[in-house]
């Protein structure tokens, strides 16, 4: 269940609809899908007209989504190109954002069969640093995955031919372990792909990247963190991450009075959050209770849908399937644009 502490709004839809919807602060652009790389003008369209519908993707029921009280948006990405010609036109509204941009070296394995190639992913990174600042773009290799012929020494090796293109590039690395018995779909994906026995991570096998990142961060000097794992790897300069992440708002956009007043204060102008360096936080309103309980993520409202990334990459828990993927895809291309929902439904 998400966060229900969000404002209430009466939107006004461009039909001249008035239907009851949510004004969240912090919007994320999406975990679901690849917003910035496959629906950016659809994307801007709906921050112009100033709302957006969700559809559950377990009940398919409609929510509708203010962009009125917005204060950050979270983007994330393998892709960011298509969006960074609208980030401009996006600075002038006067919402705060950071991406999170995954980049992966799978092109030999075939598991990210629709991503540009690695020299463009690299390119388009730095391009993005460029344009709005290190710190505010993440480098993620997320999921790492092991197989019978994808070994430790494999993915460390990976990690540094990405990382040795970009680390002057952002100020941080994000990790995590492949989530294979976890989640149904992506077993069976990884199975009929039929392409080494990929398996999960014992612990051993954390502790051998961690060490392996450890000693390649003597030259980088970023900060290393691993998403939603209970593993604790601290020991070796790796923390447990918070992807919508308070403390990096803080940071980064400390003049929004508004985002502040909401990470900071409640109603008894006491701090609502613990700066904890482990994902082992004290319960509190604003950590995101949505989300597995070893995520370190506050509160925010995601506005993509399952079923829509065209990536197809075959550890994805969110699409169900190719066919699916691909007719939602046709769909959106034919009316896309015009469509409060991602969906078109």
């Amino acid at each position: 269940m998400g966060f229900e502490g969000w404002d209430k709004i009466i939107i006004k839809t461009k039909e001249g609809n008035e239907i009851d919807g949510i004004a969240p602060i912090i919007i994320s652009a999406s975990r679901s899908t690849d917003i910035p790389a496959f629906y950016s003008e659809w994307f801007m369209k709906r921050l112009k007209d100033g709302y957006v519908k969700w559809i559950n993707p377990f009940n398919r029921q409609s929510q509708y989504i203010s962009f009125e009280k917005a204060r950050v948006i979270v983007f994330w990405t393998k892709n960011a190109k298509p969006l960074i010609p609208y980030l401009s036109e996006l600075n002038k509204m006067d919402i705060n954002y950071y991406f999170t941009f995954t980049l992966n070296d799978y092109e030999n394995e075939g598991l990210e069969p629709n991503v540009p190639k690695l020299e463009d992913r690299i390119e388009t990174f730095k391009n993005l640093s460029e344009t709005i600042g290190k710190e505010r773009v993440i480098w993620r290799f997320d999921p790492l995955i092991i197989s019978d012929k994808l070994t430790i020494d494999d993915l460390i090796r990976k990690i540094y031919k990405v990382g040795n293109e970009i680390h002057d590039f952002t100020e941080k690395l994000v990790i995590s372990f492949a989530d294979i018995m976890t989640y149904g779909k992506v077993k069976k994906n990884l199975l009929s792909a039929d392409l080494a026995n990929y398996r999960e991570f014992s612990n051993d096998e954390m502790i051998q990247i961690a060490k392996g990142l450890q000693k390649l961060n003597f030259e980088w000097k970023l900060e290393i963190a691993s998403c939603s794992e209970d593993v604790d790897l601290n020991e070796f300069g790796v923390k447990h991450n918070r992807c919508i992440d308070d403390k990096l708002m803080i940071r980064l956009f400390k003049k929004d009075d508004v985002l502040m007043k909401f990470l900071e204060y409640g109603q008894n102008k006491q701090p609502l959050f613990v700066f904890a360096d482990t994902h082992k936080q004290k319960d509190n309103d604003l950590k995101d209770k949505g989300q597995r309980k070893i995520c370190g993520c506050i509160v925010s409202k995601d506005i993509g849908q399952y079923n829509t990334c065209m990536h197809l990459c075959v550890y994805c828990y969110a699409n169900h399937s190719k066919k699916l993927v691909e007719n939602n895809d046709m769909k959106h291309k034919k009316f896309g644009n015009d469509c409060d929902s991602i969906l078109c439904e």
